[in-house]
């Protein structure tokens, strides 16, 4: 891979929305890469983590609540439910609807992406000192904030 300050106009390199976006595509990367390595997706995680933090709940609520669309959702929760970490029952008050669950194998499972995700955090942030890393979470926390609040995007 080349480096992209031989190839990057100087007047781009110093500017944020530029230097935000080069490090989102290596944190992604890192995570991707870091998932992948023990079996594992995003939106594994992400589904893991919501149904752990808020209990069972229908796969058009967890949609929503990860921000994965429809189409996603089913093949993932396929993909959760074919290894074990979720399970899927009829919702009693409306048979049209399953409920998903978190089951102790998946919740192991979401204990090994804590790791990799802490692991991938921290060769994304190795050049930064600890105080740099919280502080850097904050400023990126702000202007997330911000700009949700501005597009009305819920939180």
């Amino acid at each position: 891979m080349q480096n992209p300050s031989e190839e990057t106009p100087a007047r781009w390199e110093g500017l944020p929305s530029w230097l935000l976006g080069q490090t989102a595509g290596h944190a992604q990367r890192l995570v991707g890469d870091g998932f992948s390595s023990v079996g594992a997706r995003g939106y594994h995680y992400r589904l893991l983590a919501a149904l752990e933090d808020f209990g069972p709940a229908s796969q058009a609520a967890l949609g929503r609540r990860c921000g994965i669309h429809l189409s996603d959702m089913v093949a993932t929760i396929n993909e959760l439910a074919d290894g074990g970490l979720v399970e899927r029952a009829p919702d009693s008050s409306d048979r049209r609807r399953n409920i998903i669950s978190l089951t102790s194998a998946g919740k192991r499972q979401l204990r090994r992406l804590e790791k990799r995700l802490a692991e991938c955090q921290d060769e994304l942030l190795a050049p930064l000192s600890p105080e740099e890393r919280q502080r850097l979470t904050e400023v990126l926390s702000r202007l997330l904030d911000h700009h949700n609040r501005r597009i009305g995007t819920p939180e």
